[in-house]
C-alpha cells in the first residue's frame, strides 16, 4: 500500500512538471498572439492614422519569473536561456530551472520512500534526474547547430552568386532567406525582419552571430560587415570559406566512418555494468540488495556509478575531437 502511494506521488509530480514544461507555455503564446491581433485591430480601427505603433521587442515572463528574478545574480539563468534560444525551444529559463528543481527533489524523496537512505546516492540520482531537462535542450541544440552547419555552404554559395549578379548584401540575405531550407530559412529571415524594423545590419548579423555560435559562421558574418564598412571585394573570400566549410565536413565525416569500431567499443564498455547489474538483479536479486541495503555496499554503488559517469564524459571527450 505504501509503494502504491509512493508511486501516485510520484506520478502526480510528473504529471504537473510536464504540465508547466509542455502545456502552460503553449497556452502562454497561444494568449500573447490573440491578444496581440486585438491590439493591431483596435489600433488599425481607431488609430489609423495617429502615427506608428510600437515595435520594441519585449521578453515575455515565464510562470515562474520570481524565481528567475532571484537567481539572476548569478548568471546561470542567462546561459539557459541563451541554449534554449539557440535551440528554438519556446520554454523560459526560470520554468527550466524550477522544473529541474522539482525532479531532483522529487527523486530524492522518492528514493527516501522506497528504502534507500544514503544520502550520498540519493543526491547523485536526484542530480541526475534533475539535469535530464537541460540535457534534452543541449541534445536539441547540437542537433539543429550540426544541420545549420551542414547547409552553411551551400547558403554562402548562393549568398556569392547573387553578390556576383550585382545585388547588395541585403538582397543576398533576402535570397537566401527565401531559397535555402530551415534552420538556415529561419535565421535568415529573422536577420531580414530585424532590418525591416529598422535595425543596423552589423547588429542584425551580430545577433545571428549569437543564435548560432558557430565559427565558420561567424567568419562570413565578419566578412560581410568588413564589406559593408571598407567595400572591399569579399567574393572570393567567401568562395574559400565555402571550400573550407565542405572540407571539414568532410574530414569529420571520414573520421566518424573510421572510428566507427573504436566508438562501438567504448559504448560496449559503458554499457557492459548496466547491462549486468539488471542482469544480476533479474537472475540473483540477493547480490544486489546489499548494494542499496548495507551502508559499505551503498558507498560502493555511489563509487561505481560517479565512476561510471566521470568514464563516459572522458571518452565523450576523446571521441569528439575539435575541427
Amino acid at each position: 500500500m505504501e509503494l502504491f502511494l509512493t508511486f501516485l506521488i510520484f506520478s502526480g509530480f510528473l504529471f504537473a512538471a510536464a504540465y508547466y514544461v509542455w502545456v502552460i507555455p503553449a497556452n502562454h503564446a497561444e494568449e500573447a498572439l490573440q491578444q496581440r491581433l486585438r491590439d493591431l485591430r483596435a489600433r488599425s480601427a481607431t488609430r489609423r492614422s495617429a502615427g506608428p505603433g510600437d515595435l520594441v521587442r519585449r521578453e515575455q515572463r515565464g510562470t515562474f519569473a520570481a524565481l528567475g528574478d532571484f537567481f539572476a545574480w548569478l548568471g546561470i539563468l542567462r546561459r539557459l536561456q541563451e541554449l534554449i534560444e539557440q535551440a528554438n525551444l519556446k520554454y523560459r529559463a526560470a520554468d527550466v530551472f524550477a522544473l529541474c528543481l522539482i525532479t531532483g527533489v522529487v527523486v530524492y524523496l522518492f528514493l527516501g520512500l522506497v528504502g534507500l537512505n544514503l544520502f550520498l546516492l540519493r543526491l547523485v540520482a536526484s542530480f541526475l534526474a534533475g539535469s535530464a531537462p537541460v540535457a534534452y535542450i543541449l541534445r536539441v541544440r547540437k542537433k539543429r547547430l550540426t544541420k545549420f552547419e551542414e547547409q552553411l555552404p551551400d547558403a554562402i554559395d548562393l549568398f556569392n552568386r547573387s553578390m556576383k549578379a550585382g545585388h547588395n548584401i541585403q538582397n543576398g540575405l533576402e535570397t537566401v532567406a527565401q531559397e535555402t531550407f530551415d534552420p538556415v530559412r529561419m535565421e535568415f529571415k529573422k536577420v531580414i525582419e530585424e532590418m525591416a524594423l529598422g535595425s543596423p545590419i552589423e547588429d542584425a548579423l551580430r545577433g545571428l552571430g549569437k543564435r548560432i555560435p558557430i565559427v565558420d559562421l561567424k567568419f562570413f558574418i565578419t566578412g560581410l560587415i568588413l564589406q559593408r564598412q571598407t567595400g572591399a571585394n569579399m567574393v572570393g573570400v567567401l568562395d574559400n570559406l565555402s571550400l573550407l566549410v565542405r572540407e571539414r565536413l568532410n574530414l569529420a565525416a571520414k573520421m566518424t566512418a573510421h572510428t566507427a569500431q573504436q566508438r562501438f567499443s567504448a559504448g560496449l564498455l559503458c554499457a557492459m555494468p548496466i547491462v549486468v547489474g539488471l542482469g544480476f538483479w533479474v537472475l540473483k536479486p540477493e547480490y544486489i540488495q546489499l548494494l542499496y541495503t548495507d551502508e559499505t555496499g551503498s558507498k560502493f554503488l555511489t563509487y561505481a556509478i560517479v565512476s561510471e559517469i566521470i568514464g563516459i564524459l572522458i571518452i565523450r571527450k576523446l571521441a569528439s575531437p575539435k575541427l
